[in-house]
């Protein structure tokens, strides 16, 4: 049996990535789960360790690194390395279960060449540039951070063709939508 999906999910800082995937985790519609990411940066308020993140040490990522455990990892925004751990992908996909990745274009970048024809691709793009600088804002960002972020969101967006599909989130809950039948259509392709 083929093991169940790997969802790449990638876009720009603030277009919603983590909020559109947990509001499909919320329906319990398909048998899914978010990779926890591991990250070298400091916590946002409300974020819970282990379950938002892995808060780790550059120590601690390099030494993941040295023993090949990321399944994908990036330097983003020239200040801190994010990366996906292989325990948080392998075994489930084995159980039938489908992992979604809620990466950088990078690291989208990485998986696609590591699992050529083994993975479903999704690219989220802002409604308006505009809408990224007024969600980071939201999510209570530093200045700099959003600076940072907005100067790498260009880059990123073009980037969206290297994606199977590009989702508009304009509204959450019609995103949310498109965003199930596509994975919905993945798991049946693979006889699930």
């Amino acid at each position: 049996m083929r093991p169940a999906p790997l969802i790449v999910i990638s876009g720009p800082s603030g277009v919603g990535k983590t909020t559109l995937v947990d509001a499909l985790l919320a329906r319990k519609t398909l048998p899914l789960r978010r990779a926890v990411t591991a990250t070298t940066r400091a916590p946002r308020p409300g974020e819970v360790p282990e379950v938002a993140y892995h808060f780790w040490t550059r120590e601690q990522f390099r030494s993941a690194l040295d023993r090949n455990e990321m399944i994908e990892w990036a330097e983003v925004h020239e200040t801190d390395f994010y990366g996906t751990p292989r325990s948080e992908v392998d075994p489930y996909r084995k159980d039938g279960i489908g992992v979604i990745l809620v990466i950088d274009v990078q690291g989208a970048g990485q998986v696609r060449a590591r699992h050529p024809g083994d993975l479903l691709t999704l690219f989220i793009a802002p409604p308006k540039f505009e809408d990224l600088a007024r969600r980071l804002e939201g999510r209570g960002e530093l200045a700099d951070s959003i600076r940072r972020r907005l100067h790498t969101a260009p880059q990123e967006i073009a980037r969206e063709n290297e994606f199977e599909h590009i989702l508009v989130n304009a509204d959450l809950a019609a995103a949310t939508d498109a965003l199930e039948s596509v994975i919905r259509a993945d798991f049946q392709r693979r006889g699930f």
